[in-house]
Order: C-alpha cells, then sequence, then structure tokens
C-alpha cells in the first residue's frame, strides 16, 4: 500500500515510522522543504501524482498552553490552511482511505464526566487553545464531509488525549506537560537545583496516552477503516492529576527535589478525560503503562540530549 504520512518529523509520525509494519508499505513522508502543506498547488500537484492508498494526517503547527496564548492566530491561520489544502487535495485525488488526527482540545471545556465523541460542538472551548481547537474541529468536518461524498470512501478522524513518549517536543515552556516536566526536572538534576517549578496548584486533571500506542491503533486499522466510526476516542480513559505526572516523572528520573506550585500561571481546563467505550468494543487498548512509558521516553531523551 502507498501511504502518505504527513507530519512524519513529529512525535507521532515518527513513533508510527519506527514501528515494524511500516515496512511493509510504500512509505511517503515529505518534509516541509519536499511539500509546503500551506501550499494549496504544491498540494494538488503532490496528491494528483502520487495517488497514495491512504492518507495518515498528522501535521500541525502544536505546542503547550504558554505557546497557543502567545500566538492564536498562527495556531488558527497555519492550521486551517494545512488542513485545508491537504484534504482538498486528497478529495480531488480521490484517496480511498484517510486517517485525521484531531485533538481533545476539541471538546468543550468544564466537563466533569469523560468526554463521548457526541460531546463535540456542545459548548464553549477553553480560552488557552482554542484557535487550536476550531482548526482541529474544521478539519474534522472536512474530513467528515468529503468522506461523505464518494461511495465507498473510508475517511476517519481518530482523537486521542494529550500525548508523550519519545521524539517529543523539550521546551520547557512550549512543550506539553509531560516532556516539560522531564526537561526542567532534567535540568534541575544537571544544575543541582532545589525544585521545580509547576505551574498552578497541580490538581487539574489529564489524560496521557504514550504515543507508541497511538502509532500501534493506526497500524492495527489502517486496512480495517470501515470497522471504525466516523469519529473515534483512541486513548486511556483514565486521567491523573498535574502533581501525579510530576511524581511519576521524577521517579523515572531519579528526582528527589522539591515541587514549588506558581499559581500566576495558566493552567487550562481543570479535567480531561476521555470516554473510551467505542475504541474498547474495537477490542483494542493501549498496552503502555504510564511506568513504563515513562521509564521509554527518559531514555529517548537522554539518549537524545546527551
Amino acid at each position: 500500500m502507498k501511504i502518505l504520512v504527513t507530519g512524519a518529523a513529529g512525535m507521532v509520525g515518527r513513533n508510527l515510522l519506527a514501528d515494524p509494519r511500516a515496512e511493509r508499505h510504500q512509505i511517503l513522508s515529505p518534509s516541509r522543504l519536499d511539500l509546503d502543506l500551506t501550499d494549496a498547488i504544491a498540494c494538488e500537484t503532490f496528491l494528483l501524482r502520487e495517488r497514495p492508498d491512504l492518507v495518515i494526517h498528522l501535521a500541525a503547527i502544536v505546542g503547550g498552553i504558554q505557546a497557543n496564548i502567545d500566538a492564536p492566530a498562527r495556531f488558527l491561520s497555519d492550521n486551517l490552511a494545512i488542513s485545508l489544502n491537504l484534504l482538498s487535495a486528497a478529495h480531488r485525488a480521490a484517496t480511498p482511505r484517510l486517517i485525521n488526527l484531531g485533538s481533545s482540545c476539541m471538546y468543550p471545556r468544564d466537563q466533569e464526566r469523560a468526554l463521548r465523541e457526541d460531546d463535540l460542538l456542545t459548548g464553549a472551548l477553553e480560552p488557552t487553545n482554542e484557535s487550536y481547537a476550531l482548526a482541529k474541529i474544521a478539519a474534522w468536518k472536512l474530513t467528515q464531509a468529503f468522506g461523505r461524498e464518494a461511495p465507498g470512501r473510508l475517511w476517519r478522524t481518530l482523537i486521542p488525549p494529550n500525548l508523550y513518549g519519545p521524539y517529543d517536543r523539550y521546551d520547557p515552556v512550549r512543550s506539553h506537560l509531560v516532556a516539560a516536566a522531564i526537561a526542567k526536572m532534567e535540568v534541575a538534576l544537571r544544575t543541582g537545583a532545589a525544585e521545580v517549578e509547576i505551574w498552578g496548584d497541580g490538581t487539574a486533571r489529564r489524560e496521557f496516552l504514550f504515543a507508541g500506542d497511538l502509532a500501534d491503533f493506526i497500524w492495527s486499522f489502517h486496512q480495517r477503516l470501515e470497522d471504525l466510526p466516523e469519529t473515534l476516542n483512541v486513548g486511556v480513559g483514565e486521567d491523573a492529576t498535574v502533581n501525579e505526572y510530576y511524581a511519576a516523572v521524577a521517579n523515572a528520573l531519579g528526582y528527589h527535589g522539591a515541587f514549588r506550585h506558581d499559581l500566576s500561571r495558566p493552567v487550562g481546563m481543570r479535567r480531561k478525560v476521555m470516554d473510551v467505550t467505542a475504541q474498547a468494543r474495537l477490542g483494542w487498548g493501549p498496552a503502555t503503562l504510564v511506568g513504563e512509558g515513562l521509564a521509554i521516553t527518559v531514555a529517548a531523551y537522554r539518549r537524545d540530549h546527551p
């Protein structure tokens, strides 16, 4: 099968291509220099020339809370352009199978229960990442609309929770929680700092999925897209507090210092955990426990950041 993977240089893309099952296929993984997804003509030319059997759309401009607050226009405009151009080109090329990667930030804010697929578009979004969420929602609706326009076309959107794993981005300010915690504690270990800062009071709850498990789901179902609903949560279905994640990262790193809470920092949604009932009906669940996943992630971080 000829498969186009956008965003192949990102965390999910690199985990996807590192999986041995990738070797069974002809993988197209153009870099930004090879294919500018913000260029509609370039996208259409590439898709019409290559005509992949499957597109796995992972590309996006991503970042943590502060990055979203600092550059809302870019998170909205660039991500809108990327998905509109790629999906429109795939539509014109009559791509039969497509997997679009959504985000749990697409869901309404202030939900205390687990987020179900039918909760989408039922409430206000979290303001700190609203721009990114709107772009992801638009990509989801485009995937849905284009997928319905041609009989037999199998276009699906997968919605994961927060992700962590090898090949993550480790900027302490601009990265997501687990990667930021690893980077900050590793610096503390190397410099002898007595404490590490946690944004907020640490009681906000999050769900994290190991990126390798998301890659496993994609490879497990890429030839069975007819078994998937149009929109599907792919996650763990359990959450933990920010403080608990920091404690788990400290254990994986061997960090024994203190933590200091900065209550002036933004924390985003108070709770974000997804309902994985539909996923469970497929007979799939993530194989990697948090402790194991963090050990793998820390080893990869130390290998790549000596």
